[in-house]
């Protein structure tokens, strides 16, 4: 079995949950014999596994390019607009230039191939400015790149890669997987959607032939707002990759209670319910500590609500942090909170139990369908989250209890399960 994967991040160059979820399941997949092609915009060399550089791929000189070429020219196909503010999964990726890329850049590439040189496209890999153009550009690669290659299916992770998956779809015939890991519901609202975005995931997901959720949280809303038949969708919840908690380094604590946010400072991860329920919390232990590790575009509103309410000696803002220095900041926590406000499945959590940290979610979440041992609430209920807070830092049995039966509940998601799942739905076809 041979799969033609697309994604759009891999650690360790990642902004967020994809790439992770990316490796985990790229590691277990290939540790069941599971031959893999995966391909990326920009690979650097220094990934665990083998990937395709799409940035190395030539675009050959053949019929086959120029007709489709042409034919999308015609069409009028790749006009994109590229405004307003994009939200993928790094931070700052707000585009405010109004990029034009059909009728021009369709020619240019038609006279590049029909003069024999052939195109090789340069990808930034990130989620710059350029980013719906790199999107299409990555489409046309991954056409080029099903051509050369002889593989099984298509698996393609998230919006980013959607348009890839259906091109290669489109050149070799072979069944599609898209596999969504978050929706444009979830990153924006309802209200705020950047409608780009959404309807390339409604179009990836109605050219597929089997859709992945990563939970029925996120299968429920690809039925109630992109109208896919449940029957198309299949649920593969994500796992956590192993690793040495006793080998991570030991940090000292700032105090006796330390309260962590970890993840990107946006609308969808809820940071601004965390500043409210921390805010009550000291109401009850004055000498606790709240850590923001993370970026992103409601980091500088969250600076200004801690220093209007006279909090700053309290909560600290660590910027984006990987590797060691979130091992660091798991070693100093007391409990970790997730409060987000559309959360299809959320992996931290679940490296934050596997850390020993006791954890509460929202209700709004994959990853409380799976997990027992953590303390759920509403996102909005402020009231509700400070008293999970204090609860966790005043009975220490409490405490102990999500550490330890925790540890045990996360044995079983693993990646391992995740990929047996999803190499029998490769099998389907």
């Amino acid at each position: 079995m041979t799969v033609l994967m697309f994604g759009w991040e891999f650690p360790p160059h990642l902004s967020g949950g994809l790439g992770t979820a990316c490796l985990g399941l790229a590691t277990a997949l290939k540790e069941q014999d599971v031959k893999l092609l995966f391909v990326v915009p920009k690979a650097h060399g220094d990934e665990s596994i083998p990937l395709i550089n799409a940035s190395g791929v030539t675009l050959a000189a053949d019929e086959t390019v120029v007709r489709t070429v042409h034919k999308r020219s015609d069409t009028g196909s790749r006009e994109i607009a590229v405004a307003a503010t994009i939200r993928p999964y790094a931070t700052g990726a707000a585009t405010r230039a109004v990029e034009h890329w059909h009728w021009q850049y369709a020619t240019e590439t038609l006279r590049t191939v029909k003069s024999g040189s052939g195109i090789r496209y340069s990808f930034s890999g990130g989620y710059g400015p350029s980013l719906m153009e790199e999107v299409a550009r990555y489409a046309d690669v991954a056409g080029a790149i099903a051509r050369q290659n002889n593989f099984d299916v298509i698996h393609a992770h998230d919006w980013l890669s959607f348009p890839a998956g259906v091109e290669a779809k489109n050149v070799s015939g072979k069944p599609l997987i898209v596999h969504v890991h978050a929706t444009e519901i979830d990153r924006a609202g309802e209200n705020n959607i950047d409608r780009r975005v959404f309807d390339i995931e409604r179009q990836g997901m109605q050219a597929a032939d089997l859709v992945i959720a990563v939970s029925q949280w996120t299968k429920d809303i690809l039925v109630r707002k992109y109208d896919i038949h449940p029957a198309k969708i299949h649920v593969v919840h994500n796992g956590v990759m192993p690793v040495q908690v006793d080998h991570w380094p030991v940090t000292p604590k700032i105090s006796e209670h330390v309260v962590t946010f970890l993840g990107r400072v946006t609308y969808q991860k809820g940071p601004l319910y965390f500043i409210e329920a921390a805010r009550k919390v000291l109401d009850y232990f004055p000498d606790a500590h709240f850590i923001m590790a993370g970026s992103g575009d409601l980091l500088p509103a969250m600076i200004d609500r801690v220093a209007r309410g006279k909090m700053s000696s309290r909560v600290h803002f660590t910027g984006f942090l990987r590797g060691k220095q979130i091992h660091q900041v798991w070693s100093v926590t007391d409990v970790y909170v997730m409060p987000s406000v559309s959360e299809p499945f959320g992996i931290t959590p679940l490296e934050a139990v596997q850390a020993g940290v006791p954890v509460i979610v929202s209700n709004q979440s994959g990853v409380a369908e799976v997990m027992d041992h953590v303390i759920k609430v509403d996102f909005w209920d402020t009231r509700a989250l400070a008293n999970a807070i204090i609860g966790v830092l005043r009975h220490k049995v409490l405490s102990d209890s999500l550490r330890s039966n925790g540890r045990k509940e996360i044995e079983a998601l693993t990646w391992k399960r995740a990929a047996g799942k999803i190499k029998q739905l490769y099998h389907e076809f």
